[in-house]
């Protein structure tokens, strides 16, 4: 609480604030809101001062005065002289900040307008000749305290979880908490059930899940940690990768870390090095269909979703595709827009440039032709009309869609995982029970049970690993086979390509070309008939080696154009 002295000689009362603040973890006797509040006020009436503002923060941390809304409204009113006080009385010098920069900043802040801080607990009085002494000592004590608290309170949790129990706060929905474990809520637990088996036994990704569960008429439970009615792409995504559905205790997947350059600032990170145990609970999924849901997530990790042009875009169909002809670099899809004489544009002409036509990262090409889109693009689409034309041609797709993908050495791999899993488990049930058999009357109990303690921690970190390999090798398989589909995709479509590509919308047209085709080569210059195309390197085997055929011809010249498969 505060006060501040005025200039009047025959004043004699002093005018103080008074502020108080408890965080959510210390809620202990003598530090409660109401505590300090008396404490400050029998301190306030000994001494004769008038309270004329009370302020307090509830649940705030004293790491940092950021997001403390009454004490920066009470630092305002300091610097305002709204109420002409003297002081701020605290009930310890902890509760006014626990941040030694903070605290010695803010006073002197308040010492600008003439107003001190009295610590009451610790008997600090900053208007003294010894009071800002102790206040910097006390607070770099205080910030060091504050740090010890995290540490230790972060040991006793993640002590917790290498016992399996739950670390505190709300329960992970499809939960309920009892008695500090959790326990399946069967109202919730089924919403949970279906997200996995949507996600795992169909095509579809978090979104499509999101869209299946709003057209079933199954909405998310309000309760008190969220209550919007629809399940959304993002929280399926949490769901699906938090491993305590399947029964395990995760601990560390979020850590938050100090933003570099900064005093106070702070932003949680996830981490991949973190504890996984199993926990006390019973899980809503299997821990088989919970790691076929992490082989899902990592084989789609490298796909992005298809960002829809907007309405009326015009869509660069070989964009990157096509390859300048001097540097090799990608060419990109531009538009030029010309006007009439009177001002009013000519429609606007699109063509490929060169991406270092420009001085661009230290780079810069001197090509600087413009090749018209509209002759290229209709030349690429020719080339592949004319090719799945050929009855050769035809014949080779159909033989790659028939084609078997062997994966056989995944699946060697997959099985060696499992076994070692199996094997690790079967070793960590057995430390446990020794563990468990342990006589604490022995001599020797302390040291054996220590020695078990590591070798079972070993074990976790053995087990950890392996189902890591585990997921990564069920995920090439599965990206594999899900090439193998998009390839077989690829060539059914081109089986009926000069059919399909007309009725194409642009971007889907700009999908098909750059799944088709590696790169596209082009002359310096067009040739005499006008055309640019000199080589075409496809993605997908459809061809045996390098082929050439005849684009056209115009007037007698023809255009031969190389076709070859990207290795």
């Amino acid at each position: 609480m505060a006060v501040r002295k005025q200039a009047q000689p025959e004043r004699t009362e002093t005018k103080v604030y008074t502020y108080t603040r408890v965080s959510t973890t210390m809620q202990i006797d003598g530090y409660s809101l109401d505590a300090q509040r008396a404490r400050l006020k029998a301190f306030a009436d000994f001494n004769g001062y008038k309270i004329v503002g009370e302020y307090e923060d509830a649940g705030k941390s004293g790491k940092s005065i950021e997001g403390r809304t009454e004490f920066n409204r009470m630092m305002e009113d300091i610097k305002s002289g709204k109420d002409g006080i003297s002081f701020v009385l605290v009930f310890k010098l902890s509760r006014f900040g626990r941040n030694a920069a903070d605290v010695l900043s803010t006073l002197q802040v308040m010492q600008d307008f003439d107003v001190n801080l009295i610590c009451v607990e610790d008997g600090i009085d900053s208007s003294k000749d010894a009071g800002k002494l102790m206040i910097s000592v006390l607070s770099a004590v205080a910030e060091i305290e504050r740090e010890n608290i995290r540490i230790q309170t972060m040991e006793g949790r993640i002590q917790k979880a290498r016992e399996g129990r739950w670390n505190g706060g709300f329960a992970p929905y499809g939960y309920a908490l009892k008695n500090g474990v959790l326990e399946i809520n069967e109202e919730e637990a089924e919403a949970i059930r279906i997200i996995f088996d949507q996600y795992v036994n169909t095509d579809s990704g978090a979104n499509g899940v999101a869209r299946y569960l709003a057209n079933h008429g199954i909405g998310k439970i309000q309760r008190q940690n969220g209550n919007a009615p629809l399940f959304n792409a993002a929280l399926i995504r949490q769901i699906l990768k938090n491993p305590v559905y399947c029964g395990k205790i995760a601990y560390g997947r979020r850590k938050t870390e100090k933003v570099h350059g900064t005093r106070n600032e702070y932003q949680i990170v996830w981490s991949d090095d973190y504890l996984l145990v199993d926990g006390l609970h019973e899980g809503i999924v299997s821990e088989e269909l919970w790691q076929a849901a992490q082989v899902k997530i990592a084989a789609q990790a490298k796909k992005y979703e298809k960002v829809n042009p907007t309405p009326n875009t015009h869509v660069h169909l070989l964009t990157t595709l096509i390859k300048c002809p001097l540097c090799g670099a990608g060419m990109y899809g531009n538009k030029s827009t010309t006007r009439r004489k009177d001002g009013t544009p000519y429609d606007p002409s699109y063509y490929y440039a060169c991406k270092h036509r420009r001085m661009e990262r230290g780079h810069k090409c001197d090509y600087k032709k413009q090749v018209p889109e509209k002759v290229i693009d209709q030349a690429v689409a020719e080339v592949i009309i004319n090719l799945v034309r050929n009855p050769r041609f035809a014949s080779l797709m159909q033989e790659k869609i028939d084609m078997k993908v062997d994966t056989s050495a995944l699946e060697q791999e997959i099985a060696t995982h499992e076994k070692q899993l199996r094997q690790y488990h079967a070793t960590k049930s057995k430390l446990i029970d020794e563990i468990d058999s342990l006589d604490p009357d022995d001599k020797h109990y302390i040291p054996r049970k220590a020695d078990l303690d590591e070798r079972l921690y070993r074990m976790y970190d053995k087990i950890e690993e392996t189902e890591t390999l585990l997921i990564d090798a069920r995920a090439k398989k599965r990206a594999i086979e899900a090439d193998k589909v998009k390839g077989d995709n690829i060539y059914r479509i081109l089986t009926h390509f000069d059919k399909l590509y007309d009725v194409m919308s642009d971007s889907e047209r700009q999908e098909l070309m750059q799944a088709l085709i590696a790169e596209i080569h082009i002359h310096e210059q067009p040739q005499p008939n006008g055309q640019w195309l000199k080589s075409i390197k496809f993605r997908l085997p459809i061809i045996d080696g390098d082929t050439s055929i005849i684009l056209d011809k115009c007037d007698g010249v023809e255009t031969v154009l190389t076709l070859s498969c990207s290795s």
